[in-house]
């Protein structure tokens, strides 16, 4: 199975999570899945380029996330998410690209 690529992964979590949160109006369901694809993305990071990478995604991944609501109030809510996600996706990539 191939695998799907990092900075994928991680964009995909934080539209994914806004997404589920907003249309099932229940917010710890759009956290899990934020969480999963974290995770999930954190484990590829690991994986690719190390754990100091890894870590340093992470928290850029977190910080994503919570600079997502403040811009929200500026932009609204669906460009601050796909804003956020999309310079998470090139960070991850820029992280991770030198590696195979």
């Amino acid at each position: 199975m191939p695998r799907i690529p990092s900075p994928v992964i991680a964009a995909a979590g934080l539209v994914g999570g806004y997404a589920v949160a907003r249309w099932t109006k229940k917010r710890p369901l759009g956290g899990v899945v934020l969480a999963a694809a974290g995770g999930l993305a954190a484990r590829e990071w690991q994986q690719v380029a190390g754990g100091r990478t890894a870590a340093a995604l992470t928290g850029a991944y977190v910080a994503a996330f919570a600079g997502s609501h403040p811009l929200a109030k500026k932009v609204g809510a669906w460009p601050a998410v796909f804003g956020v996600a999309g310079a998470m996706a090139g960070t991850s990539w820029a992280a991770t690209r030198h590696t195979g």
